[in-house]
């Protein structure tokens, strides 16, 4: 009790001098005299003190933003003392209500929502955590070290993920661009010119731009799970994959390089993944994992591969991916794998028939042919092939329909052809008589 009006009598006294050097316009003595009160209840333990004086403090009539500024950093080093969970949830509310709207301690105020929302996603409210995280768009902070706003945004898109709010998670996303994980951090900072904002060196606990860089890519890879497109999931390993922590240990390159190949046999075939697949041939290391190298060289070549085969070859290799970094295959990847192979196959059967029969189709791609016919239509409908089915006689045309200006123009150019070769015969035979000055009989 005595103790109590102890602190009540030494907190007045502080009041009555933080006032004088308030009205005095003294920035060290109002910012001493605001930092003293809060250290007396902090070491008296009195919370609700605390709190309640830093709500009086900042309220106060012409109160210096300094001032302010210091009493919420300082405030901010009680937060991991308090006795219990509620009374840090407490003092953080007051000190996100003090900060709210102030230009000035919006980094302290995008702290105290972190720390609030990683409490509120151990309770279990992951949806609360995520709502918090959203108020703050720490994009507009001049003053924040690039690596914490990349890390904060990094969080709001786990809590999207986590609560499955995949098309915010993609808005949230597209704040980072992936040429900023490219900087030479070794480079020499610029110093600031007057008048610049002053930015503020990152926590120790923020990770490296690189390590920032693969939780980027890890989140990016849960998203695009959910999508099914895989061919941007190859391309998020492929640039997990090109990180040089990652590329020193074979431990985490191999996993990483086996799921790049997966998912690039899995992907439809397009312009993206034969530019993507034939550089990952060239990939050196893929020579440590010999399986995976043949099964990409059997897309390259166009030759029709046997699923029956191709599956009884990888289909352990398959299974054993999710006991290794990164996990399982997306859901039904094993459907996935085999409408691709179909689809290789169809075009390679594209390349070397201009006609076939129907039957003949679906035998060599090892299907019926209600399957075959279902398998092309919807190649066709992708445009990923130009192919005409004649259903009564059974016959699949693979040649594309050519109008009256194209048919003209290809003769104009046969016929241009066939006049320069007859003029190149004319010059070789007039060379040859000038050489051996012998006349031509008529």
């Amino acid at each position: 009790m005595e103790g109590e009006r102890n602190l009540e009598e030494a907190i007045e006294q502080l009041l009555n001098v933080e006032k004088q050097m308030r009205l005095a316009g003294d920035v060290a003595g109002t910012k001493k005299a605001a930092t003293d009160i809060l250290q007396l209840c902090f070491e008296a333990k009195a919370w609700r003190t605390l709190n309640d004086q830093i709500m009086l403090l900042s309220k106060r009539r012409g109160q210096l933003k300094q001032a302010v500024t210091a009493m919420v950093q300082q405030a901010m080093q009680y937060i991991d003392e308090t006795p219990d969970i509620e009374t840090k949830i407490e003092l953080i509310k007051t000190l996100n209500n003090v900060s709210a709207g102030k230009i000035y301690v919006e980094i302290e105020r995008a702290r105290l929502i972190k720390k609030l929302a990683k409490i509120k996603e151990e309770q279990g409210l992951i949806a609360e955590a995520a709502d918090l995280m959203q108020e703050i768009a720490v994009e507009t902070f001049g003053a924040m070290a690039k690596t914490e706003k990349i890390a904060f945004i990094l969080e709001q898109v786990r809590l999207c993920l986590d609560r499955q709010d995949y098309v915010r998670a993609q808005i949230l996303s597209r704040k980072i661009s992936p040429r900023v994980f490219d900087a030479d951090p070794t480079k020499e900072k610029k110093k600031p010119k007057e008048g610049d904002n002053i930015v503020e060196e990152a926590p120790a606990d923020i990770p490296s731009l690189m390590e920032l860089k693969r939780i980027y890519y890890e989140l990016m890879i849960r998203y695009y799970s959910h999508q099914k497109d895989y061919l941007e999931i190859c391309r998020c390993y492929k640039s997990i994959y090109d990180i040089p922590s990652v590329k020193e240990n074979s431990a985490h390159w191999i996993p990483v390089l086996r799921k790049i190949c997966w998912y690039l046999v899995l992907s439809p075939h397009d312009p993206m993944q034969s530019s993507l697949l034939n550089s990952i041939l060239e990939d050196k290391n893929l020579s440590e994992i010999p399986n995976f190298r043949l099964l990409l060289k059997q897309l390259v070549t166009m030759e029709v591969i046997q699923w029956t085969a191709l599956w009884n070859d990888y289909k352990d290799e398959f299974e054993n991916e999710k006991n290794l970094l990164g996990g399982s295959l997306v859901e039904k990847a094993a459907e996935d794998l085999k409408q691709r192979i179909i689809e290789h196959n169809i075009l390679v059967v594209s390349k070397y028939y201009s006609r076939i029969k129907l039957n003949r189709l679906a035998e060599l791609l090892c299907l019926n042919l209600q399957e075959a016919e279902k398998h092309l239509s919807e190649m066709v409908v992708s445009k990923a092939l130009v192919a005409k089915i004649d259903r009564p006689m059974g016959i699949v045309s693979f040649q594309t329909s050519k109008d009256s200006n194209d048919i003209l123009n290809s003769w104009a150019m046969n016929l241009e052809k066939l006049l320069d070769l007859v003029e190149k015969s004319c010059h070789q035979i007039h060379k040859e008589t000038m050489v051996h000055k012998a006349a031509l009989k008529v």
